[in-house]
């Protein structure tokens, strides 16, 4: 009847046709995953496009100008004049604290463990 090879042949058989069935599943999943993925991006991109198309329309110049128009006592919007611009060089120099770059009070403990804030200042424009 059946020799022993031929029993071990047939089990390696169904066992590589098993691992085969597994390996298929899991490659058909991850193409699954990998579809939904591509089509998430393509629905964003088409989103992003959309958002870009509106934007430009909200900020057309002539739409712009009519809503200025129409909302003009409560904007009070002047237009800018040429002599309302200056150069870096013609604004003044500030002096900045590191309190001000931080956002509030910083504390330094000094000789003796005293809370002292740190008058250390910074100049606010590059030069």
């Amino acid at each position: 009847m059946f020799r022993t090879t031929d029993i071990v042949l047939i089990a390696l058989m169904v066992g590589a046709a098993g691992f085969t069935y597994t390996t298929k599943h899991a490659a058909e999943a991850e193409l699954s995953k990998l579809r939904k993925l591509e089509a998430s991006i393509r629905f964003e991109e088409e989103t992003i496009d959309v958002l870009k198309a509106d934007w430009s329309l909200l900020t057309q110049p002539a739409r712009l100008q009519k809503l200025t128009e129409t909302y003009q006592d409560e904007l009070k919007l002047a237009p800018v004049e040429a002599h309302q611009f200056a150069t870096v060089g013609e604004l003044p120099e500030r002096q900045l604290t590191i309190e001000d770059l931080f956002g509030g009070a910083s504390d330094v403990l000094v000789d003796g463990g005293d809370a002292m804030i740190d008058e250390t200042v910074t100049s606010g424009v590059a030069q």
